[in-house]
């Protein structure tokens, strides 16, 4: 199972990476930091440049870490809370499943993050090569404790949870 557990890092890491590098930079067809940052003032995420800025060096350093299998539960708990985020902010009002723009791409991303921290990062990683590997349920529960809590203060602060947007009523006419 450590070959599998290093696949899933290696592979989840690289996607986070390609993920925040989508909003820091504009590569991999992301739409960098300014774009992205006002999509997160739309989303009610204020200020968006800053918390766009803050989303993508979360994905991008915690793709990193789980790609190298350096510091894993620092990494995973970093990939969580930017999962945990985008379902409070954007996703979750909409279901699980991904075809309604629901939760259910972070779910699997959280869960694979939880997977790599609890069974450890598995063959080839820094930590085991160093000797500062840290897993087990306690690594793993504290990973995902650190991302939830971390996500939480990001939506209280940046202007709580999101609602959809308000319909605009049309005008009513005062001509008789």
């Amino acid at each position: 199972m450590r070959l599998g557990i290093a696949v899933l890092r290696v592979v989840v890491g690289a996607l986070f990476m390609g993920h925040g590098l989508q909003k820091l930079t504009g590569w991999f067809g992301g739409h960098g930091v300014e774009a992205t940052g006002q999509a997160f003032d739309s989303m009610g995420m204020h200020p968006g440049k800053l918390n766009a800025t803050l989303a993508g060096t979360a994905e991008t350093l915690g793709g990193v870490l789980l790609f190298a299998g350096f510091l894993t539960p620092i990494g995973a708990s970093a990939a969580t809370g930017v999962m945990a985020v985008a379902v409070a902010k954007v996703h979750g009002r909409n279901g699980p499943w991904v075809t309604d723009n629901g939760y259910e791409y972070n779910l699997v991303l959280s869960a694979a993050a939880f997977a790599v921290a609890t069974d450890g990062p598995g063959m080839w990683s820094l930590d085991e090569r160093l000797g500062i590997e840290h897993s087990g349920p306690a690594a793993g529960l504290a990973e995902l404790a650190a991302g939830i809590a971390g996500a939480a203060a990001v939506v209280r602060l940046s202007g709580g949870r999101s609602e959809p947007p308000a319909v605009a009523a049309p005008p009513h006419s005062t001509a008789a």
